[in-house]
C-alpha cells in the first residue's frame, strides 16, 4: 500500500502524524511511504531522518494525495486540502465531524473513506487514539489558565496555590474524564482549590480514592455547575460524548455568576465546547472576552508541544496504521470492532451513528 503523511496546515499545527520509526517498520512490511518536506519540521524531525528510514520525499500535498491509498494526518482536511481527497482513499485522522456540519459535508461529497481516531475503541471500551491527546490538553489547560489568570492577560491576578495567608485559585472541572483527572493533577500540584464534576457516581468515587486532599468531587447537575461558577477563577471544560457535540453546561446567561477575569478554558471545543459562548481560536490568538469572563477555546491545543504530542499520539495510532496497510480496512475493521467504530464515513455514506444523528443524516452500518 502506498501512505503518504502530508504536512499539516492547520494554524498553529506542529504535530506530524508518522515518526521516521514508523516509516521503517511500513518500508519493511513492502509498504511505500511518502512524507511531504518539512512535515516533521515542527516536531524536530528532520527530512533527512524520514529519508535513511525509506520514506520517499515529495515536494507537494498535491502529489501525496494524488498518490497514497492510505492517508495519515494529525487534524481534520481544511477548505484547500477538500479538493485532494478521493474516493476510495483512506484518511486516517482526528476528524470531530459533530463540531462542524461544513467539514462534514464536503468530505462526505468527496467519497474518501474518513477514519477518526476520535471514536476508534480499545479492546476494553476506551478510546485509545483521543487518550493521549486528551492527556496533553488536560495537562496544558491548567498551565494555560494559569498564564491567563494573569493581569496582563485580563485576568484576574491570581496566582494558582496562593501564597501563606492568601487563598489559593479555586478551579472547576466539568467532566471527570481523561482531561478532567489530568486537569486536576496538575491543579493539585500547584496546590489550587480544585472541584471536579461528573454525571458517573463510579467515576467520582474513583477520583476521590486517587486524588490529593486540596481536590473534591461533586455531581454534576445545574445546581452545583451555578453554584461553582460562582465560586471559580479558572473553570475547564472537559466533557466528551464520543463522536457527537459535546453537551452546553454553562450559558451565556450564566456568565453573570462569575468573578470579572475569570478564565474558562473549553478543551471540548474540538466537538463543538461546552460553553454557549465558545468559538474556536488559534494559539496565535488563543482568547477572547465575553461579559467580562476570559474565554480560550483553541481547538489543537495539543499543537502547541508538537514534540511531545506527536511521540504520544504516533506511539497508539501507528500500531493501526501498519494494521490498515498490512490487511486493509475491510480485514482489519473484521478483526477489530473498535476500529469499525473509527470509520465515520465510506463511499459517499455516513458510517458512525453519532455524527448522523448530529446533522439528520442517514445512518449506514460500515461492512
Amino acid at each position: 500500500m502506498i501512505v503518504g503523511v502530508p504536512k499539516e496546515i492547520k494554524q498553529d499545527e506542529y504535530r506530524v502524524a508518522l515518526l521516521p520509526v514508523g516509516a521503517e517498520e511500513l518500508t519493511r512490511a513492502g509498504h511505500k511511504v511518502l512524507i511531504e518536506r518539512c512535515a516533521g519540521m515542527g516536531s524536530g524531525i528532520s527530512d533527512e531522518l524520514y529519508r535513511t528510514n525509506g520514506a520517499d520525499l515529495v515536494d507537494s500535498p498535491a502529489e501525496i494525495y494524488a498518490r497514497a491509498e492510505l492517508v495519515i494526518k494529525v487534524k481534520e482536511p481544511q477548505p484547500r486540502e477538500y479538493s485532494l481527497l478521493r474516493s476510495g482513499q483512506i484518511l486516517f485522522t482526528y476528524l470531530h465531524f459533530a463540531a462542524d456540519a461544513s467539514l462534514t459535508q464536503r468530505v462526505l461529497e468527496t467519497g474518501v473513506t474518513a477514519v477518526a481516531y476520535e471514536t476508534l475503541r480499545g479492546k476494553h471500551g476506551d478510546l485509545p487514539c483521543l487518550t493521549p491527546m486528551s492527556e496533553v490538553a488536560g495537562r496544558m489547560s491548567i498551565q494555560e489558565g494559569a498564564k491567563f489568570l494573569e493581569r496582563p492577560q485580563e485576568g484576574r491576578g491570581i496566582l494558582l496555590g496562593g501564597v501563606p495567608g492568601v487563598l489559593p485559585a479555586h478551579i472547576t472541572i466539568l467532566g471527570g474524564g481523561v482531561v478532567g483527572k489530568n486537569a486536576a493533577q496538575i491543579a493539585a500540584g500547584f496546590e489550587a482549590d480544585v472541584n471536579i464534576l461528573d454525571i458517573n457516581v463510579e467515576r467520582l468515587r474513583y477520583l476521590e480514592d486517587i486524588m490529593p486532599p486540596n481536590v473534591n468531587t461533586l455531581y454534576s447537575d445545574r445546581h452545583n455547575i451555578r453554584e461553582e461558577l460562582q465560586r471559580a477563577d479558572l473553570v475547564i471544560g472537559a466533557v466528551l460524548i464520543p463522536g457527537a457535540r459535546a453537551p452546553e453546561l454553562v450559558t451565556r446567561e450564566d456568565l453573570k455568576l462569575m468573578k470579572p477575569g475569570a478564565v474558562m478554558i473549553d478543551v471540548a471545543i474540538d466537538q463543538g465546547g461546552c460553553l454557549e459562548t465558545s468559538r474556536p481560536t488559534t494559539h496565535s490568538h488563543p482568547t477572547y472576552i465575553v461579559d467580562g469572563i476570559v474565554h480560550y477555546c483553541v481547538t489543537n491545543m495539543p499543537g502547541a508541544v508538537g514534540r511531545t504530542s506527536t511521540y504520544a499520539l504516533c506511539n497508539v495510532t501507528f500500531p493501526y496504521a501498519l494494521r490498515i496497510a498490512n490487511q486493509g480496512l475491510t480485514a482489519a475493521c473484521a478483526a477489530d470492532p473498535g476500529l469499525t467504530e473509527a470509520v465515520n464515513m465510506h463511499a459517499g455514506r455516513v458510517t458512525n451513528r453519532a455524527v448522523a444523528e448530529t446533522f439528520g443524516l442517514k445512518y449506514t452500518a460500515f461492512a
